[in-house]
């Protein structure tokens, strides 16, 4: 009989998956809603575009803020004390959210409610790796993206039936159901025993940024994920836009685009963790992926007048599975770094990738007044991808790394 560390299942897994789940369907509710909610608080198109970028930042901008705080909550208090304190916030804030009128409010609320959604994945992922044998935790923590991301597919179907406002307050009934899972998961042992010295620092983000060593390892994590924001946060969720200026005459509807891409990229990450675990090897499971991505990228871009919204939602899921790395690089940022330092760095690094969308943003429209809107997407997606490159090249192998050490 396999023991529970050699199992890729265990309580911790499917609690950390389900919370994931709830958590990608109220991070990506927003995008799936944008246009109808947006216009039913009487915005034109023109301002729909400009005021959903906008919030989409502010939120992006929520979970850098969130990252910082919840990672080193992870750290001092425990893994547990941040899956249970970042639930509630964003529940709370997605009910509210159902009850907005302005554009100001809708963004503070999103701003509240990316600060709770960040601390949920980098907390189960850093649970889940610390409780798994480190052959087999590669595979449990795939598994925990792969059936989270299932989490925008089920927003997509829920935004068909319900109002906008509706979604939102789905989404904090979830959350709260989610509570009574938690209860059942036990804190990690690894952790535990750390909290018992106590001549150890935890959870200090300034360790980061005094060893050259911890600082360029935490940088080149951050610079490995950026496609994935870059794909979602340009190319789907303004395939509408781009729908246009290649001249499709069907409309593409981004909701249902960005269910498309978040089915390939769920599908992404639990295939990504067989290859990492064939391969003994993160590296060049991404390096696979990577290959992928830009191969997407270039048919994505290769569109024109012939081509419809079928297509168009096609290379969405090529787009989404090449991008099925979440998991895998969130692995490896909790793989990275010390006991004492480990749910502060794979909390706040999949958060600054988010949060990046911001500064991606601004390359992709700063570019705009030197290029049309089809050209900007392209080089901009080219610039991420070389950085992305570069940073993979130079970042550490993790595969079978022993987690059980501390940052001095």
């Amino acid at each position: 009989m396999l023991s529970k560390k050699d199992s890729v299942f265990s309580v911790a897994v499917v609690v950390a998956a389900l919370g994931y789940f709830v958590d990608i369907y109220d991070l990506l509710l927003f995008g799936i809603v944008r246009i109808q909610s947006l216009r039913d608080l009487g915005l034109s198109d023109e301002l729909i575009k400009k005021d959903g970028e906008f919030i989409i930042s502010i939120q992006m901008l929520g979970l850098m803020v969130g990252g910082i705080i919840w990672g080193i909550m992870g750290d001092k208090k425990g893994r547990l004390s941040v899956l249970f304190g970042s639930i509630i916030l964003y529940s709370i804030a997605n009910i509210a959210n159902g009850f907005v009128q302005t554009t100001n409010q809708y963004a503070l609320i999103r701003f509240i409610a990316g600060i709770g959604l960040a601390g949920e994945l980098g907390a189960g992922i850093t649970l889940v790796s610390e409780t798994m044998s480190k052959e087999k935790r590669g595979l449990s923590t795939s598994f925990v993206a792969g059936i989270g991301l299932l989490g925008a597919v089920v927003a997509y179907f829920v935004s068909q039936y319900f109002h906008w406002r509706t979604c939102y307050f789905i989404g904090g009934a979830l959350g709260f159901c989610l509570l009574i899972l938690r209860v059942s998961v036990m804190e990690s042992g690894i952790f535990n025993q750390v909290k018992k010295m106590d001549n150890v620092v935890r959870g200090n983000l300034l360790m980061f940024f005094t060893n050259r060593s911890r600082l360029k390892k935490y940088a080149l994590s951050i610079l490995i994920g950026l496609p994935t924001w870059y794909v979602i946060g340009v190319l789907v969720t303004f395939s509408k836009e781009f729908a246009k200026e290649f001249e499709i005459v069907e409309t593409v509807h981004p909701g249902k685009a960005l269910m498309y891409a978040y089915a390939g990229i769920a599908v992404g990450d639990i295939v990504i963790g067989f290859v990492s675990y064939w391969l003994r090897s993160r590296k060049k499971a991404l390096y696979i992926f990577y290959s992928l991505t830009m191969l997407s990228i270039a048919l994505f871009f290769l569109q024109d007048g012939n081509s419809n919204a079928s297509k168009m939602f096609a290379i969405c899921t090529a787009l989404g599975f090449s991008t099925g790395f979440w998991a895998i690089f969130v692995t490896m940022a909790a793989e990275q770094f010390g006991t004492n330092l480990r749910a502060t760095a794979a909390t706040t690094i999949p958060n600054m990738v988010r949060g990046a969308l911001y500064l991606i943003l601004l390359l992709f429209n700063g570019l705009q007044h030197y290029t049309n809107y089809v050209n900007a997407g392209l080089f901009t997606g080219i610039i991420i991808m070389i950085i992305t490159l570069l940073a993979a090249w130079k970042t550490e192998e993790t595969f079978g790394k022993d987690l059980n050490y501390i940052e001095k």
